[in-house]
């Protein structure tokens, strides 16, 4: 795995070396219980996305950063709007991360699962017809999944109108998905955050200010405050922040997560 972007510990014990991708690997790892770990960038002044996009906001720094953090998880969770707005394609790592995937005893590649509430998807997108894995969707009692969904992915039914997060979370879990990586968008982060199954916040601050207009890693109803406690800064030679946040380890597991299978 490459270190071409320099990515250096800030807090806590300093150190100026730049960190190692292995380095990296350590410090964000997996959780010794079925975790999840929410992933975003944000500009300075709380933008989630520059002209409607998150890649506006994204650098060299925050896409290693991406990439290690795919490596690790188990399933790789993201809200259908992300998915069809950001242009999903494929979930696939390159050799080397597939290489560590292996010789740490898991599957080659997360599988992929999306929520839906309606069920909008298209089965030709390149998400679900070039999948590695074949993905997994979480969606309520009523949807009709379009022609050729079913044929390209698993449709798990959990809740009515809504997606049960909690119900989908465990039955990820028993399915063996025990380590999840939630990229959004915000509306999944602020139903996540309600349900409190969220163990943990990668939150990558770039040094932009984006003005007026876009929204926050955030939304939907509200919901009670959760601490999430630091647990480490990284910094990239260009101003980039890179914040990691989790719940503390004697903390009791949150909603959904029974042990994983």
């Amino acid at each position: 795995m490459s270190g071409e972007v320099p990515i250096s510990r800030v807090w806590p014990a300093p150190a100026t070396a730049p960190l190692t991708d292995s380095e990296l690997a350590a410090l964000y790892g997996r959780a010794d219980r079925p975790h999840l770990r929410v992933n975003f960038v944000s500009s300075i002044d709380g933008a989630v996305t520059v002209d409607e996009y998150s890649a506006g906001l994204s650098g060299e720094a925050d896409k290693r950063v991406f990439g290690l953090l795919r490596m690790l998880c188990d399933g790789l969770v993201v809200a259908a709007g992300t998915l069809r707005h950001e242009g999903y394609g494929s979930v696939r790592l390159s050799e080397p991360r597939r290489a560590w995937r292996r010789e740490h005893g898991l599957a080659e590649y997360p599988t992929l699962v999306v929520v839906s509430a309606s069920l909008d998807l298209d089965p030709a997108q390149g998400a679900f017809a070039d999948a590695p894995v074949r993905p997994l969707i979480l969606t309520g009692d009523a949807a009709e999944p379009p022609p050729g969904l079913t044929e390209v992915a698993d449709v798990i039914r959990c809740g009515g109108d809504r997606v049960d997060l909690a119900a989908g979370l465990a039955e990820l879990r028993r399915r063996g998905l025990g380590q999840l990586l939630c990229e959004g968008g915000p509306y999944l982060f602020g139903a996540l955050t309600a349900a409190d199954v969220v163990d943990e916040l990668c939150l990558t601050v770039t040094p932009l200010l984006a003005g007026a207009g876009a929204g926050r890693i955030t939304a939907g109803d509200a919901s009670p405050p959760r601490r999430l406690p630091l647990r480490h800064v990284l910094a990239a030679e260009d101003g980039v922040l890179m914040l990691r946040y989790a719940r503390d380890a004697a903390e009791p597991p949150p909603a959904g997560a029974a042990p994983a299978a």
